[in-house]
């Protein structure tokens, strides 16, 4: 505990040092937060404080030294963020190069593989997307047509994927594909990657219900990938790909994931329910608002719990869809409690009859009925839960 407690003096001295006071407070929301490429631009505070953390190996913390990272213990890792949020600090950097890819390259990557990719990712030089869901192919996800056809030393891609979060802004993309037609489905299926800066690929952003444009879908035309970028063995990708989902779903449910809907609860419901003696004077809304913040702490006391029982060598299992579940349920939640409490404020679109916090408030509700979809619906979490941790028949 001695070294913890020096750990963190040092972390607080480096963040006196290091940290922009612009940037205090900023925390981040779905997709706000720098995510590597080159695509979206960054301000020079962002970059003073990436490159601050990147030095350090903090971009990626837990990751081994030799792909960019520090190296950092389950017990320091926690630390650092609590040391970060204690000073308003966001993540340096976030998306799936971070959260979903780099995790599944450690665990199946060739070192070859490691090397090429992972420095990549903490340097914030890439930035990465998801090639999953199909038309036709999305919580049945092993139905994917999308093909892979052998040319000696690349595959040639023929095919589209869709609700592919910011494929417009990626530089590579984690792929899965159809490289034996003839085999059961969740066979003949493998992991690769390949460059999204290439002849054949084209992007299409799809609006969405919230007005803005995170999804797109993604055409394949005689598209390469090198076999030096399968991961793991050809037609065994399901199960690479069912890790990969894992990840994700950690990192939808855990610290800084799902959405942010904007001030607080209590506060909201007091100045647009009313307020009496300090309360929310609303009887009812004083016990809806009660019960959602306990049960969003107590979560949060879960998925700190969980944490600590896995510790350094902490893997996702089968029970992150519990979590993934849970967590953007909660979110839906709180964000129909925010839009019903403010009554007619709760329904503008644009206008000057609606505070710019009001208007963001309504558009977060929209969007936030997307994540109880992406990484697996809450329907297929249930499943998976019933099945896999449960243990009940099919």
């Amino acid at each position: 505990m001695a070294d913890l407690a020096a750990f963190r003096r040092d972390v607080r001295g480096w963040l006196e040092r290091s940290f922009p006071a612009e940037l205090r407070g900023h925390g981040r929301g779905f997709g706000s937060a720098f995510e590597g490429g080159t695509k979206e631009p960054i301000t020079p505070e962002q970059r003073r404080w990436f490159d601050a953390c990147y030095e350090r190996g903090f971009t990626v913390p837990s990751w081994p030294k030799a792909y960019g990272g520090a190296e950092l213990s389950h017990d320091e890792h926690r630390a650092l963020r609590a040391e970060m949020a204690a000073v308003g600090a966001p993540p340096p950097l976030s998306g799936m190069g971070v959260s979903m890819i780099g995790p599944t390259l450690l665990e199946y990557g060739t070192p070859a593989q490691k090397a090429e990719h992972l420095p990549k990712i903490a340097s914030g030089g890439v930035r990465w997307c998801q090639g999953y869901s199909e038309p036709g192919a999305g919580s049945d996800l092993a139905s994917l047509k999308t093909r892979a056809e052998d040319r000696g030393d690349y595959y040639l891609v023929n095919g589209s994927k869709i609700w592919t979060t910011f494929a417009d802004k990626a530089d590579w993309m984690f792929c899965l594909v159809r490289t034996d037609p003839s085999a059961p489905k969740h066979e003949g299926i493998s992991f690769v990657l390949f460059s999204m800066d290439q002849p054949g690929v084209s992007v299409r952003p799809i609006e969405l219900i919230a007005g803005n444009s995170d999804f797109c879908q993604c055409f394949f035309d005689n598209v390469k990938a090198l076999k030096s970028n399968l991961i793991g063995q050809e037609n065994r990708g399901w199960t690479i790909g069912k890790r990969l989902l894992q990840h994700e779903r950690s990192s939808i449910s855990g610290p800084g994931g799902g959405i942010r809907t904007g001030g607080s609860l209590p506060q909201l419901a007091k100045r647009y329910v009313g307020e009496a003696d300090g309360k929310i004077a609303d009887p009812a809304t004083r016990d809806e608002v009660g019960a959602i913040e306990m049960d969003a702490r107590a979560f949060a006391l879960t998925l700190r719990r969980a944490a600590e029982e896995n510790g350094a060598g902490r893997t996702e299992t089968f029970a992150t869809s519990i979590f993934k579940y849970y967590s953007t349920e909660l979110d839906a939640r709180r964000a129909e409690a925010n839009v019903r409490f403010m009554g007619t404020h709760g329904v503008g679109w644009a206008g000057d009859g609606f505070t710019p916090q009001e208007l963001q408030t309504t558009r977060t509700w929209l969007f936030g009925k997307a994540l109880t979809i992406a990484g697996g619906s809450s329907e297929v979490q249930l499943n998976i839960v019933a099945k896999r941790v449960l243990g009940l028949p099919d």
